[in-house]
């Protein structure tokens, strides 16, 4: 009976740790990306007037209300691409994946919860008395970049480490798109956003028909976030509420993938590969203005709330939801963890850079001085964040290694690891 003790942060099963590993390779590539895409655009709108030229540059029919700037089609457009991949894949996890366990579901759960609540509470205490509106920069994590980060950092980390991470990352965008259409949409029109609710209601049915015929879902998939965007809410609602439309387990009953998992196979390459760099190139870049920029910045209660909730914040809330799940649940870290694995996983989720911007933008306004302050709030607590998560994860890659070797062992020759069969 010793055995079936439920331990936090456990291995998995063999299936969803496959599935995982899959999604982690194409992540860690768009990671890749999106550091470089970061780079450009820091570098670009510190050479010329080029870079803001093309990023205020408007396109599209004011008529449907669609006269948008380039930088706003990538954070409205190119980012409900990003959502819809979160959206698919949390109702992945939940329906058909390991979190179908509620008990392994809210150990992400409680620690995505406690890594937003801290770094808002010390972003408002830094802030008291001045803008309190970005309070909810400091509360997201970036998945891709922190995979980008660990790839750097060549560390072994342990497929449950991994698999905590990512999930914990995609709970994050869950609440972070649910703070976004509380508290960051100003002038609410419901007609229009009742009006969203028939292309939705269309796609809903077409795809629980199991009807994937790109020629019907793609103009009820675009309408719906056209509505959505002219009712006030952010149009990246839209991405999330179509990627829980689409059902996960097969119509037949039978084993393999559903819907829901080949939609993220078609449409997780253009999320990683496309639309998240391109919305960091466009939203990354930030005039510094030389030392006279760093020193106004730096000493902006508004970046310095950012970077402490990113830093401390994240990591505070994380690693103590966790502990206090052990603590209330009596349930113990699994037996090739230390506390100090948790302690290193939660400084890398203090990596936030893809929702933490486009939050910034909601509350300052892009282009804004604020906003500016916040870009580099973003980018110095992410950097801190990752060196810090550097130093102790690599202090603990022989353990991790060691880990590794025992994940991939296969003595019966049957492609499934042997510590997946015990």
């Amino acid at each position: 009976m010793a055995n079936s003790k439920f331990r936090l942060l456990g291995r998995g099963s063999w299936a969803e740790t496959s599935r995982i590993a899959d999604i982690l390779r194409r992540e860690t590539i768009g990671g890749a990306l999106l550091i470089i895409a970061a780079v450009a655009a820091v570098i670009a709108a510190n050479v010329g007037d080029g870079y803001a030229t093309l990023r205020d540059t408007v396109i599209g029919p004011s008529s449907l209300h669609l006269d948008l700037t380039v930088g706003a089609w990538a954070a409205d457009g190119l980012l409900a691409i990003f959502f819809f991949v979160a959206g698919l894949e949390l109702k992945r996890e939940f329906v058909a994946g390991d979190l179908r366990d509620p008990r392994r579901a809210a150990i992400p759960v409680l620690a995505a919860v406690g890594g937003m609540i801290a770094p808002a509470l010390l972003f408002l205490a830094v802030n008291a008395g001045g803008s309190l509106r970005g309070w909810a920069i400091p509360t997201a994590t970036d998945i891709a970049f922190a995979l980008a980060i660990l790839a750097v950092i060549s560390s072994h980390l342990p497929t449950a480490l991994r698999t905590f991470l990512l999930t914990l990352a995609i709970v994050d965008d869950l609440l972070a798109i649910t703070i976004i259409a509380l508290f960051y949409t100003d002038d609410l029109d419901v007609l229009w956003l009742l009006a969203a609710l028939v292309p939705l209601g269309l796609f809903t049915l077409l795809v629980q028909r199991r009807i994937r015929s790109w020629w019907l879902l793609l103009p009820l998939a675009a309408a719906t976030w056209g509505l959505v965007h002219a009712s006030g809410v952010h149009a990246t609602v839209a991405g999330v509420l179509l990627g829980f439309a689409v059902p996960v387990l097969r119509r037949d009953g039978n084993e393999g993938p559903g819907l829901a998992e080949q939609f993220e196979h078609l449409v997780r390459p253009l999320s990683a590969g496309v639309a998240v760099p391109v919305f960091a190139f466009f939203s990354a870049g930030v005039a510094i203005g030389g030392l006279d920029g760093l020193r106004s910045a730096a000493s902006d209660p508004i970046t310095i709330g950012v970077v402490v909730g990113l830093c401390l914040g994240k990591s505070i809330g994380v690693l103590g939801a966790t502990w206090l799940t052990s603590r209330f649940t009596r349930a113990d870290l699994d037996e090739s963890l230390e506390w100090i694995d948790v302690t290193g996983l939660s400084l890398l989720a203090g990596i936030g850079f893809t929702v933490s911007l486009l939050i910034g933008e909601l509350a300052y306004g892009a282009g804004s001085v604020a906003d500016d302050h916040v870009k580099i709030g973003v980018l110095t607590g992410s950097i801190l964040s990752a060196l810090l998560a550097a130093v102790i994860l690599r202090s603990r890659n022989r353990h991790y290694r060691m880990i590794a070797e025992a994940e991939q062992r296969d003595d019966d020759g049957d492609g499934i690891p042997d510590v997946y069969q015990d």
